[in-house]
């Protein structure tokens, strides 16, 4: 089971605070460092210092760091234009070594595109569909052929299809609930799956329509890597429990029902509930970004336990 490190830094993180749990991230033996993609909090948070992009981050923290994989959990498709986006993408993985992977979404959040100047068009999944075939067919382009795209919403003409991507294939997530349009996109150009926030039977019924709808399109259902994004929120102890599920404005009972909480031996046993259905790698959405103790417990008590 891969561990990945999951931030949300539209909740209040300035990017020496993202370094520093990306180089602790590194440092532990987690696998990846992953954020989110929002330009406004949510919730109680006071969003202080403000929101950092999600590329110009990766592309930061792809000099500073040497092992851990980099990338979104998702890329808002409202944010980015496809082909402006496959530029950004392959130049951080050109910076990184080859270690980044794209988590790419429709983007739903309508107040921060409201707060910021975006547009938030009515139908997003079908431009989400035009933008994986474009970010891929870019990247997939040979180098001296030309790629062309005429779309509903998008339109290339003889794109020189560059700069590539340092990795032959960089992976793409692709992720959600949705029962039929998300596992055919899925299907059609994810390598990996990833479902946000269910339980183990939600989990188990969403990873089975992923593999029917990929079957469908040709491929085995294990072409795909499964995997899952949860709050964590471990304690040595209930009273540590309790202090860190306070600290980011939840209740530990509710986080047991609904994450990754509790004692490190009632997380695992819970890791190997997702295990059981298919998850082979899961984001910890760590919330409270200056717990540094907390990566340590799960690194010592909770990883060591998986590998």
């Amino acid at each position: 089971m891969d561990l990945r490190i999951f931030t949300e830094p539209q909740q209040g993180a300035s990017y020496d605070t993202l370094l520093t749990v990306a180089k602790a991230t590194e440092d532990l033996g987690f696998d990846a460092f992953f954020r989110s993609d929002h330009y406004l909090r949510m919730g109680a948070s006071d969003g202080l210092p403000g929101p950092t992009d999600a590329w110009i981050t990766l592309a930061g923290l792809a000099r500073e760091t040497r092992r851990i994989r980099l990338g979104t959990l998702m890329t808002a498709g409202t944010f980015r234009l496809p082909g402006v986006l496959a530029i950004q993408v392959a130049q951080v993985d050109q910076m990184s070594g080859g270690r980044v992977e794209l988590g790419l979404g429709a983007g739903w959040y309508e107040e921060e595109h409201t707060a910021y100047g975006i547009p938030f068009p009515k139908e997003k999944f079908a431009r989400l569909e035009e933008q994986l075939a474009i970010v891929t067919g870019l990247w997939s382009t040979p180098v001296g052929r030309t790629f062309s795209h005429s779309g509903t919403h998008y339109h290339l003409q003889d794109s020189p299809a560059l700069p590539k991507p340092a990795q032959k294939k960089v992976p793409v997530l692709i992720g959600g609930h949705g029962a039929k349009r998300t596992p055919q996109l899925a299907a059609r150009y994810a390598d990996e799956f990833n479902i946000p926030f269910a339980s183990v039977e939600d989990t188990e019924r969403q990873f089975g329509r992923v593999r029917a709808a990929a079957e469908e399109h040709g491929r085995k259902g294990d072409d795909l890597v499964y995997s899952n994004a949860l709050v964590v929120c471990v304690g040595k102890d209930d009273a540590e429990v309790a202090r860190r599920a306070a600290a980011i404005g939840r209740e530990p009972d509710e986080l047991r029902a609904n994450g990754l909480a509790g004692s490190p031996a009632e997380v695992v046993d819970k890791i190997g509930r997702y295990a059981s259905v298919g998850s082979s790698r899961i984001y910890l959405q760590v919330l409270d970004l200056h717990d540094l103790d907390h990566l340590e417990l799960i690194a010592s008590e909770v990883q060591s336990q998986l590998s």
